[in-house]
């Protein structure tokens, strides 16, 4: 089966902004942007866990993609801050609906992870002859 050039380009978009929002940083970020735009240090406190160098490395990733903008005021000290653009504001709905169905389904997913894991203990313990 061959794919059409156009799906193909569709699937590595695809494939690409998995891997964006797939990084937890990335969708700490867009989640906290959505409610407007911030400082670095703000969004830095905001996101519990997160180093200087991951955030600064997340806010260029999503710069890049078009999905946030920086803007640097030249002030002393300097001012820099982050919003959303109208593309990373399209993103806060899929995210949200992926967030709801995570939430919705946690505890199935939990115990499906248990039971896998429980089953494959098993399967892989030495068999023991009786003497």
């Amino acid at each position: 089966m061959s794919v059409e050039p156009d799906e193909a380009m569709v699937c590595t978009a695809m494939g690409d902004i998995l891997n964006r929002i797939g990084d937890k940083w990335s969708v700490m970020v867009v989640g906290r942007l959505k409610g407007g735009t911030m400082r670095f240090s703000e969004l830095r406190r905001a996101i519990d866990g997160v180093s200087q160098r991951m955030l600064t490395l997340t806010l260029r990733n999503l710069e890049r993609d078009g999905l946030v903008t920086r803007t640097v005021y030249p002030e002393i000290p300097p001012r820099v801050e982050y919003a959303l653009t109208e593309l990373g504001q399209t993103l806060t709905g899929p995210i949200g609906a992926l967030w709801d169905w995570a939430a919705e389904h946690q505890d199935a997913i939990s115990q499906s992870r248990t039971s896998y894991d429980r089953a494959q203990m098993m399967a892989h313990e030495p068999i023991r002859r009786r003497a």
